[in-house]
């Protein structure tokens, strides 16, 4: 039987899919085959080349704020605010870049096809390429061309690509959702200023929302860490959000475990 786990997108809030690991591994739970979509390809594809959960919490504790703003500082003035070659080299260095076939657990990186609107997978080449077309945030990120296909992030289509995970064989798919909760709602007498971003905010949050909770149709067990409210800054504070995947996943092992039995 082989167990499949889809890692969804999220942001920041991604860093839950560390404790995620840390949890199901611990109760003795080794995926076979990993989805990942945006933050969800950097941790699964980090897991998949590393080999172990404690190396890629280290990597999640000692990324330090110069490095990553160095990354990131990397202008461009068409189709997305970075290029992303920076982050593209800080990936090779922290995690190397073999290709995805070679890679065990199976591991699957989510992407969209902005002209067709229609998820692309990577099941083979160059793991970086796919981690830096999935996590391609529009606007963001320059899309990346593979191909000849123009590349940005996977959470367009497959928040959580549980389907991925099913159609590359999996019998049992455990989703992570980081997409299952709502902001708090915005109040009828709000003013300026922000309320406008706060509009766009909230419009976005109720498209992830309804996309996450389609594609966990897909998935037999689905684990929802309470990540409210994370902001970018827990990349240099990851504590917090870790240790919410880990409470969310220890608290649906008794479920996962009978699955497996049964």
């Amino acid at each position: 039987m082989k167990i499949g786990l889809a890692l969804g997108s999220g942001g920041p809030r991604g860093l839950a899919h560390v404790g995620v690991l840390k949890a199901l591994l611990s109760g003795g739970i080794r995926p076979d085959i990993i989805a990942g979509t945006s933050i969800g390809a950097l941790i699964g594809g980090a897991y998949a080349t590393l080999g172990n959960v404690e190396d890629v919490e280290h990597l999640a504790y000692s990324a330090d704020m110069k490095a990553v703003l160095s990354a990131l500082f990397d202008p461009a003035l068409r189709t997305g605010l970075i290029k992303g070659q920076k982050a593209t080299q800080l990936l090779r260095e922290k995690i190397g870049d073999p290709d995805i076939a070679s890679l065990s657990p199976r591991f699957f990186a989510v992407a969209t096809d902005i002209s067709t609107g229609e998820p692309v997978v990577f099941d083979h080449g160059s793991l970086v390429e796919a981690i830096r077309a999935s996590v391609s945030i529009p606007l963001m990120f320059q899309p990346v061309n593979v191909g000849g296909k123009l590349l940005a992030d996977g959470g367009l289509t497959q928040v959580v690509p549980a389907r991925i995970a099913r159609e590359h064989g999996a019998d049992i798919v455990i989703a992570v959702n980081l997409n299952a909760r709502l902001p708090e709602p915005m109040s009828p007498d709000q003013r300026w200023p922000g309320v406008l971003r706060r509009m766009a905010g909230q419009s976005i949050a109720i498209l992830q929302y309804n996309l996450a909770r389609e594609n966990c149709t897909a998935a037999d067990v689905v684990i929802a860490p309470d990540v409210y409210g994370i902001g970018w800054d827990s990349f240099w504070k990851p504590a917090q959000v870790i240790e919410g995947g880990e409470r969310a996943t220890l608290a649906m092992l008794p479920l996962i475990l009978e699955l497996l039995h049964w």
